[in-house]
């Protein structure tokens, strides 16, 4: 099969795509041995670091967001695979400068497994080490059941919102909890319109029929709420909207970050539209959006559609989105 991607040999998709990550942000990051991108600053970090994992194939997530003021280390696995818990454990001694690790892990089989292990073996070592998991998917378990949640574009806020909070001094038992209270309060639902192919091997993997979409279809094309027709912008961000205000039970008066990470093949200005959509329909409800973030930030190749995020928002969780960082992909 001839695969329709301006890629070399497959099997070196990772390194290749790692490698070119670093030389055009070599003043933010470096690359280490076990796939590691690495905060060039971090020999100097006097404070809690920041260590994270997931496959590649997502970018800029997840290694595109490392740098000041978010993620110290990035463990990259393969494409759609989470990498083994060894790699892990040599980026948190690695990270580790004597003020604790927060590991941020993404609810997905592999990761969690992954991290599991990672975190019995960091205990052993005595490092001190806090693990926050990302499970925000509304489409797949009710909030009670929120183990059960898949993890979506939330972890690109929440690593900023940690990494900020890292950045002011915070102890590692006051970043875990603000990283915590921002996951308990952080909430994502994914639309579909047209299914990825894997770049090693060009095998479909999820397919939508022409004219219909999928809401809460996961990250990879796990089954979420069932197909329907094809609906306008305005339409289909209503669907998507109420689901995630349901939710997190948002009444009026409340202040919201809302994201509309683009999955890939959407374009710009689908985005754009929804977002307008979300911000009139919230308006009308009385909510208050207080910041925002439109784009392509954790993609599933050439994926269509995309994923709408919103967190509850207060002034300490909103003074660390405001606060500055710099990364290959998101500069404040």
């Amino acid at each position: 099969m001839i695969m329709q991607k301006f890629i070399n040999n497959p099997e070196n998709l990772t390194s290749e795509l790692l490698e070119g990550l670093v030389l055009s942000n070599p003043d933010i990051i470096t690359l280490e041995q076990g796939n590691l991108i690495v905060n060039k600053k971090l020999a100097e970090a006097d404070r809690v670091t920041i260590v994270t994992l997931g496959g590649t194939g997502h970018e800029p997530a997840i290694s595109g967001f490392v740098g000041e003021g978010m993620i110290d280390i990035s463990v990259a696995g393969n494409i759609f695979a989470a990498p083994g818990p060894q790699a892990c454990v040599e980026a948190i001694k690695m990270a580790d400068k004597g003020h604790g690790v927060l590991f941020v892990v993404l609810n997905h089989a592999g990761d969690m497994l992954t991290g599991n292990l990672t975190m019995k073996q960091v205990k052993k070592l005595g490092i001190n080490v806090v693990k926050v998991v990302t499970q925000e998917d509304v489409a797949n378990a009710p909030r009670e059941n929120a183990e059960d949640r898949r993890g979506l574009v939330g972890c690109v806020p929440l690593y900023k919102v940690a990494g900020a909070a890292a950045a002011a001094g915070k102890s590692l038992e006051e970043v875990a909890a603000i990283a915590q209270k921002f996951a308990d309060n952080m909430a994502t639902i994914a639309v579909a319109t047209k299914g990825a192919t894997h770049p090693a091997t060009g095998m479909e993997i999820a397919h939508i029929a022409e004219g219909t979409m999928e809401v809460g279809m996961g990250q990879h094309g796990e089954g979420g709420g069932g197909t329907q027709q094809m609906k306008s912008a305005d339409e289909t961000a209503a669907i998507m909207l109420d689901a995630l205000l349901k939710d997190l039970d948002v009444k009026a008066g409340e202040k919201l970050l809302v994201v509309i990470n683009g999955s890939g093949a959407t374009t710009l200005m689908e985005q754009l539209i929804v977002f307008r959509a979300c911000h009139k329909l919230l308006a009308e409800k009385g909510i208050e959006v207080v910041a925002s973030m439109v784009g392509e930030i954790l993609t599933v190749q050439e994926t269509a559609g995309f994923q709408m995020f919103i967190a509850r928002m207060d002034d300490e969780l909103l003074g660390y989105w405001n606060a500055p960082c710099r990364t290959p992909y998101m500069k404040n």
